[in-house]
């Protein structure tokens, strides 16, 4: 293990016996905890991972594990850079706290006030979206998939463009649920873009990088335009199997305030003790203390206890109040999170798409979880059953599907406790006040939900919310039966498709061996069959190979998909012009077609009907 855990220069603060982490680690034997904790998972199932914890303004900890570049056996090293993915988007909130204060910004104005006229062309409701509800993730947008990554820098665009090209469909009322929103943030750089005259990028470099001496970032996704940094930046890597990584792409963003930054971690430390200033002591970062005070301050919950967010900052249940953002890009995973009470903070940067082990686990045995009082008087665990879809969801176009492939299934474990079932991942949560549950054991990817509460009024379940989202019940066009309904429609037409070709090539073999032949109009209506089929074969085969490659990257520019939404038409086109021909053939030779080559139409006619009604349904046609 020794070979694949490299450790660079570490600067610790003098202090007693007492100083420690927010859990209760002795700052002595951090180093040492650290090192035996992260050992169980480098090399084996992460593969590189950058740690840095300050205290009271010092670093108390700055080390490397694993290899930035597996191939080249390169460490983990001070000079890494790695990408910050969603913790970008805490310089956007940073960046409109600093207008904030300078009355550039109204918190509470509807956006659109800010934007060029009819910018936003989705708007369902026409209520105000104000600058909170973007901070909070509830202005109610939908998950737009496309365009929002890409994995080259060619296809990099303007803030400005690549907004116009993503804009989601707006399917929910301005504060009705909490759906994450990359969309809604980086709209709210290109207000800061707008209001202080200057790129987004050179704003953040100018008012946030360079005051804190962030000479080792860069605000942007082209780390190409910085070749001192582009040197040492670290390959990202999916986990393929146990010590088995295969190399992943690096994060290009036309909107890329939202999760386009790249660094090194001790710079990432340095804008966290940006947060963490002494008594007394001014933040670099704004000109009034009590702007730093308001920016903490929790601006939404769903319920008292439960985390909620602060001006953008996430709220995590630690020991003590603690505040932060996770960031995942197609092939890194990182955290962030500071402790304002005990002026601590923890910065953790992976090159490992959705690295859970250290990113999560490691944040949770440092910053600890607070004590909850007993509570009494709690509601039966059944309360809440059921299966519920997120929130933070495509309402328009085939990806809509998708979510619900990964519906949240809750179930009750005994009266007071709850399994979460979850894309394969599962764990147990305990009710610790009503309707209020505690993660107590699980895969550790869902650390990142440490508590889940439920919304419930007139006896039902309004919403279930968890880190970042809402998860809601499912709606009445998608509820279980139809959802049962529709899977086993889709095996049925998707087996057929697969099959009948065979079958058809099976039949003309067996009857060329048997000299068969057929009547003129007989064989012209077998043909038409054989054409409406294959249509159909066509059709299931565009679709599981457009299925297959967003599951395999879902990255993507909606360029890259739109030939086969079109195939999807031309083939259901060809399809119909082949059963419109065959009741054209039928009309008109009632007489001499036989009850076999009815039926032999009317079985893939059928399916074909199942099968556009489906494609209609699930919206793959657009």
């Amino acid at each position: 293990m020794s070979s694949s855990i490299t450790a660079f220069a570490v600067e610790k603060v003098s202090a007693g016996a007492e100083a420690a982490t927010p859990s209760g680690i002795p700052l002595a034997g951090l180093e040492a905890f650290v090192d035996n904790y992260v050992k169980e998972y480098i090399g084996q199932q992460s593969v590189g991972a950058s740690v840095v914890m300050v205290k009271d303004g010092q670093v108390v900890l700055s080390k490397g594990y694993g290899y930035a570049d597996v191939e080249q056996q390169i460490p983990v090293s001070p000079d890494t850079v790695m990408e910050w993915g969603s913790i970008s988007k805490l310089t956007v909130w940073t960046s409109v706290m600093q207008l904030e204060e300078q009355g550039e910004i109204d918190l509470n104005e509807d956006i659109r006030n800010y934007l060029p006229e009819n910018f936003l062309t989705k708007l369902k409701y026409d209520d105000p979206i104000t600058m909170l509800n973007l901070m909070n993730h509830n202005a109610g947008f939908e998950e737009y998939m496309f365009d929002m990554a890409y994995q080259s820098p060619e296809e990099v665009r303007s803030l400005e463009e690549g907004l116009k090209l993503a804009q989601p469909a707006q399917i929910y009322r301005p504060g009705e649920a909490v759906a994450y929103s990359n969309y809604g943030n980086s709209l709210a750089a290109y207000i800061v873009e707008r209001i202080s005259g200057q790129p987004y990028r050179e704003y953040v470099q100018q008012h946030i990088f360079d005051p804190l001496g962030m000479k080792d970032s860069i605000a942007y996704s082209v780390v190409e335009e910085r070749p001192e940094l582009l040197k040492h930046k670290a390959k990202g890597y999916f986990f393929e199997g146990k010590g088995s990584f295969r190399q992943g792409s690096w994060n290009y963003m036309s909107m890329y305030p939202n999760g386009g930054n790249n660094g090194t971690a001790e710079d990432l430390a340095k804008f966290a003790m940006a947060f963490l200033p002494a008594a007394g002591e001014q933040s670099p970062l704004f000109e009034k203390p009590e702007t730093l005070g308001k920016m903490l301050t929790q601006s939404y919950a769903s319920a008292e206890g439960m985390p909620g967010n602060a001006h953008g900052f996430w709220e995590y249940p630690g020991r003590h109040r603690t505040l932060g953002h996770g960031g995942n890009t197609i092939a890194f995973a990182t955290n962030l999170q500071i402790v304002p009470e005990d002026r601590f903070a923890i910065v953790i940067m992976t090159n490992q798409a959705s690295e859970s082990n250290i990113v999560h686990g490691l944040t949770k045995a440092i910053v600890g979880t607070r004590e909850q009082a007993d509570a009494v008087d709690l509601p039966d665990a059944s309360e809440v059953q059921g299966e519920f879809v997120a929130a933070r969801r495509p309402g328009h176009g085939f990806m809509n599907l998708f979510p619900y492939l990964t519906l949240m299934k809750l179930e009750p474990q005994g009266a007071d406790q709850l399994r979460v079932s979850l894309a394969g991942m599962t764990g147990s949560y305990k009710q610790v006040q009503p309707y209020l549950y505690e993660k107590v054991s699980g895969d550790s990817a869902l650390d990142a939900w440490p508590m889940l509460h439920a919304t419930v009024s007139d006896g039902k379940v309004k919403a279930i919310s968890v880190y970042t989202s809402d998860y809601l019940p499912l709606p009445a066009d998608k509820s279980m039966p139809v959802l049962l309904l529709s899977a086993a429609l889709a095996v049925l037409a998707v087996v057929y498709f697969i099959i009948a070709p065979f079958v058809l090539l099976v039949q003309k073999i067996l009857n060329r061996r048997r000299a068969r032949t057929r009547p003129a109009s007989s064989a012209a209506s077998r043909k038409l069959v054989v054409g409406l089929t294959l249509s159909g074969t066509g059709i299931v085969v565009n679709n599981l190979v457009l299925a297959l490659r967003m599951l395999s990257n879902n990255e993507r520019a909606y360029a890259e998909v739109y030939p086969q939404i079109m195939v999807n038409y031309g083939l259901t086109g060809l399809a119909v012009l082949f059963l419109a021909a065959l009741l054209v053939s039928w009309k008109k030779k009632r007489s001499a077609s036989t009850a076999r080559d009815k039926w032999s139409a009317i079985l893939p006619g059928a399916m074909m009907v199942v099968l556009v009604g489906l494609l209609v349904f699930w919206q793959f046609y657009s």
